[in-house]
């Protein structure tokens, strides 16, 4: 299993401490960062790929709730609280476990084996294609052929250089099936980051000469991913 890369986001200094420890002793667990500003962890988050968040739900500059809220789910947490009462809506977002504090070692352990099978679980489901019904037939469509998803009302269309697939289906489904490499440039549009050749103000040249929008709300996080 590859090293998971963590970061620990917490207003105490002891529980960063006590967390930094407990770190140390997982040995497929990365610790790239840890804070007890919550602001810090963001901007760190921004320019540093991280798959797990430690994450203390109250604080008091930026509570762990709208911290998930504002990265998303792009990575996974485990939330650390003295409150149980915030458990449940923790669990609306990439939540593998729930630690209440004090927080010792053995209950730590059984929230990383947690972790260890959801990553391992992830990278079973890591495949190059995806199959789609269109036309009456399913079609198996490898991931690097697409160019861009693109919506059409109640259905996407799915263009690749050779044909089109017309699939009953949303944007944001395919958000979830597709890999790190496609992303929302536009409300209307999935982009294969790959096929860019350049990005102008209101639209992206593809590789193959098509050109696409790209809406302002999504161009910063876009740009951030060509990085």
């Amino acid at each position: 299993m590859k090293k998971i890369k963590c970061i620990i986001v917490d207003d105490e200094p002891l529980a960063v401490a006590l967390l930094e420890s407990y770190v140390e002793e997982i040995p497929f667990l990365d610790l790239v960062f840890s804070s007890e500003n919550p602001v810090e962890a963001l901007e760190f988050i921004q320019r540093n790929e991280v798959d797990l968040v430690f994450l203390d739900i109250q604080m008091p500059e930026l509570n762990g709730i709208n911290f998930m809220k504002i990265v998303g789910d792009k990575m996974k947490y485990i939330l650390t609280t003295a409150y149980s009462e915030y458990a449940l809506e923790g669990y609306e977002h990439n939540v593998v476990d729930y630690l209440l504090k004090p927080i010792s070692f053995g209950r730590f352990n059984q929230s990383i084996l947690k972790v260890q099978e959801r990553f391992s679980l992830d990278e079973a489901k890591e495949v190059n294609h995806f199959f789609v019904k269109s036309s009456g037939q399913k079609h198996r469509i490898n991931f690097d052929e697409i160019l861009y998803v693109e919506s059409i009302k109640d259905y996407v269309n799915i263009k690749t250089e050779a044909q089109e697939y017309i699939v009953l289906d949303t944007l944001k489904s395919m958000e979830n099936q597709l890999p790190a490499n496609f992303t929302r440039i536009h409300k209307s549009f999935i982009l294969n980051l790959n096929e860019i050749k350049s990005v102008g103000s209101k639209k992206i040249i593809l590789n193959s000469g098509h050109e696409v929008p790209i809406g302002d709300m999504y161009k910063s996080n876009m740009l951030e991913k060509l990085k």
